[in-house]
């Protein structure tokens, strides 16, 4: 079990350096314009000079899926990073001060869980409009409960720690327990929720663009380069499947890593595997 584990991780923390070069370095592997548009070349099927063939617009589709990797980690990313931050802050105040603040911020964070989570982005999106910062805000919106309710959970078990007592017996103040004591806790969990999220943020973000709800055309993403394809999906199907590969693979490897962290951070697993 720990040999495949460490195995997957390996694999998804390699899927993942690649990703990361791959968008930083976008410009120079890209043979042609991901947004310039060639109606003379429109589906064209892969050929050396267009390694996955082109679009019903005739742009490259390779192009455009290493282009679209920069969309992708940076829609991952910048929602779980401000999904972690707003989710640190109400739970931490929640679990640590309890009392009428801690009953205010769950039940804002259970009205929040009533509501399916593709329902609540979707109604967020309606409200506000289409476009990515608006995709990426009701992502946001989404995924921060789940981070509120983590570090609740972990600092309600802390409080009343032998390590608290003594630091407010020492006069320390609440920003600084929470700051040099708890937050040290809690943030091995975080971490692996987070890199878990990014996965899932992705996910979510290419549903949004499928729909036509995110990113807009003609910027290269995954979810609307899969919207583009429907009506040739039977003519090129390689305009829906590629994109379909690239979010499959990127999303395991984040679920790969987040569980690969899960069983080196949590001191349950450890114990059950030298067992």
């Amino acid at each position: 079990m720990k040999l495949s584990t460490d195995r997957g991780c390996k694999l998804a923390i390699l899927i993942i350096a690649c990703l990361v070069l791959g968008a930083l370095l976008a410009g120079w592997i890209a043979p042609h314009d991901p947004e310039k548009a060639m109606p003379e070349l429109r589906l064209k099927s892969p050929d050396w000079e267009y390694p996955l063939g082109t679009d019903h617009l005739g742009r490259c589709i390779f192009s455009r899926m290493i282009f679209g990797i920069r969309m992708s980690l940076l829609i991952g990313v910048g929602v779980v990073l401000f999904s972690a931050i707003l989710g640190i802050f109400l739970g931490g105040t929640a679990g640590y001060f309890g009392g009428i603040l801690d009953e205010t911020i769950m039940r804002v964070v259970d009205a929040f869980l009533a509501f399916p989570s593709i329902f609540l982005a979707l109604a967020v999106i309606g409200f506000l409009g289409s476009g990515l910062t608006n995709m990426m805000l009701s992502l946001i919106l989404v995924e921060w409960t789940g981070y509120a309710r983590l570090v609740r959970s972990i600092i309600l078990s802390l409080k009343g720690g032998e390590f608290l007592e003594a630091a407010m017996s020492l006069g320390a103040s609440d920003q600084y327990i929470l700051r040099k004591h708890l937050l040290p806790n809690v943030m091995p969990q975080v971490l692996v929720m987070a890199t878990l999220g990014v996965g899932y943020a992705i996910l979510g973000a290419a549903s949004l663009s499928f729909l036509g709800l995110g990113v807009q055309p003609p910027t290269p993403e995954w979810g609307s380069m899969m919207n583009d394809a429907r009506p040739f999906v039977r003519a090129e199907p390689q305009m829906m499947i590629f994109p379909g590969i690239a979010i499959t693979i990127t999303v395991l490897a984040f679920n790969l890593l987040g569980e690969g962290l899960r069983e080196r951070l949590d001191p349950r697993s450890n114990i059950k595997m030298d067992l």
